[in-house]
């Protein structure tokens, strides 16, 4: 063969293995790993995330508040029949074409610090928002890894059950050659085979539960449910000495931790700023403003002398019986229109001024404004009041579960070590022909079923302690 040849299998073999290695790889999710999908890909985070971002802007305007109003209008159209001339002032009964320019300059300088009280409540309405974004996301990644454990459990379970499958069938093999040859009971052998379809749907019921978790742990992720995934098991799963922390620090630890009693603080702040808000509508407010205006009308000419000449009055002087008309020199004029830049600039006129609004009477707008103010901050601080509680009730709870876990757990150690002694004493025995079948399945059954619930212990001690260090925050 060709040596080119040959090297050319060879790099596409080495190409092909890093191929399946990186997807194998690509394949298998560490818990981080799933952490940080949920966080990128969860629904609900990106909206609490939208609601924090509205509050930012909000509190940008509520500084921008301080800022002057500048504003222009500008306008321009054509009266026909009687109208005022917005050159002359005086009435016009004629096809005319008018334009407007204003500008408009206001800014407040005292309103009962209605603007700097806005200001302080959007901040802590800003923090409360972020430290919800937090709380979501702590939330968020406590349910991944409640899912996580979730899978892991089916996975033990789904092992387990395979591995009881696998010494039914061992014996299930060696009862048939005996049953072929007509040696023993034959109902050793027919009772195997029950035993035998009762630990096949026992794997199909623990491949189901694990399809189950993988399903609603990928919905919480917002991946793609057709790929085959695999997930890494976690290291220290459980450790031989109890939790550290007693239920007290644990709940210490939430209050200075969690971002949902920060949440709920800044809320707080925000309602008593509130108040201060409403309070600002009993004193008056002073304003300063300034205008700028001009104005161009079609109408408006520009007269010119261009000479003079004698035309009579109309009255008449008599001179010896004789009418004499009288004349006068009158002088000639010659209208120009006036262009639009120079009527602009002819009319420009200012306005600057302070403007004072006292409130006197608004239907007691003001006093219940207040009021309700007052009820919201009420209401603020008794949801924290009531967070604490049922955080403070949860966290017992939980403490006291991941006890119980712990002392079953340890227990259950104990009684897996006897059961697999006795399945193996009553293994010997009846492959010797000295017990019989019902005793071999019994001690099966409860060695079976003492794995069982070790493993079932061991994962809710694992969630117990994950759901404590969630309440400290970490």
């Amino acid at each position: 063969m060709n040596k080119k040849v040959i090297i050319l299998i060879v790099l596409l073999n080495i190409f092909n293995s890093i191929g399946f290695a990186q997807n194998n790889q690509q394949k298998q999710f560490t818990l981080n790993d799933c952490i940080l999908i949920a966080i990128e890909n969860n629904i609900d985070l990106k909206k609490s995330n939208l609601q924090k971002k509205s509050s930012i802007i909000n509190y940008k305007q509520s500084k921008n508040e301080l800022l002057p109003n500048l504003n222009m209008n500008y306008n321009i159209g054509v009266n026909d029949g009687r109208s005022i001339d917005p050159f002359t002032n005086s009435y016009s009964n004629q096809e005319l074409t008018f334009s407007t320019l204003g500008v408009n300059l206001n800014t407040t300088i005292f309103n009962g610090f209605r603007v700097l009280n806005s200001i302080k409540q959007n901040k802590f309405n800003m923090k409360a928002s972020e430290m919800e974004l937090e709380e979501t996301k702590q939330n968020l990644i406590l349910q991944v890894t409640i899912g996580y454990i979730q899978i892991l459990n089916s996975k033990d379970l789904l092992e387990l059950s395979k591995s009881r499958l696998a010494t039914t069938e061992t014996q299930l093999k060696r009862l048939k050659t005996h049953y072929d040859e007509g040696v023993g009971n034959p109902v050793d052998y027919t009772n195997m085979q029950g035993q035998y379809t009762i630990d096949k749907i026992s794997i199909v019921d623990a491949e189901n539960n694990l399809k189950t978790a993988v399903l609603d742990f990928v919905t919480l992720l917002n991946l793609d449910s057709d790929s085959e995934k695999d997930f890494e098991n976690i290291s220290g799963l459980i450790e031989s000495d109890k939790y550290a922390f007693s239920a007290n620090d644990v709940y210490n630890d939430a209050l200075q931790n969690l971002a949902t009693f920060k949440s709920k603080q800044f809320r707080i702040d925000a309602a008593d700023s509130g108040i201060k808000v409403a309070r600002s509508n009993y004193y008056p407010e002073i304003s300063v403003f300034g205008q700028l205006n001009t104005n161009y009308s079609s109408a408006a000419e520009l007269f010119n002398e261009t000479g003079s000449s004698i035309t009579e009055t109309g009255d008449f002087v008599t001179i010896a019986n004789q009418d004499y008309p009288v004349l006068q020199n009158e002088k000639q004029f010659s209208g120009t229109k006036i262009s639009y830049e120079d009527q602009f600039d002819n009319n420009l006129n200012s306005v600057v001024g302070i403007s004072v609004r006292v409130p006197l009477f608004n239907g007691f707008r003001a006093k219940n404004s207040v009021q309700l103010q007052k009820i919201e901050l009420e209401e603020t601080v008794l949801e924290l009041e009531s967070t604490k509680l049922l955080f403070k009730q949860a966290i017992e709870q939980a403490y006291n579960n991941m006890e119980s876990a712990f002392s079953r757990y340890h227990i259950l150690l104990d009684q897996v070590m006897a059961f697999e002694e006795s399945f193996r004493v009553n293994e010997v025995r009846f492959n010797n022909g000295v017990s019989n079948i019902v005793e071999y399945i019994n001690s099966k059954n409860n060695m079976d079923g003492a794995q069982l619930n070790l493993n079932k212990a061991k994962y809710e001690y694992v969630l117990r302690v994950k759901i404590l260090e969630y309440y400290r925050g970490l």
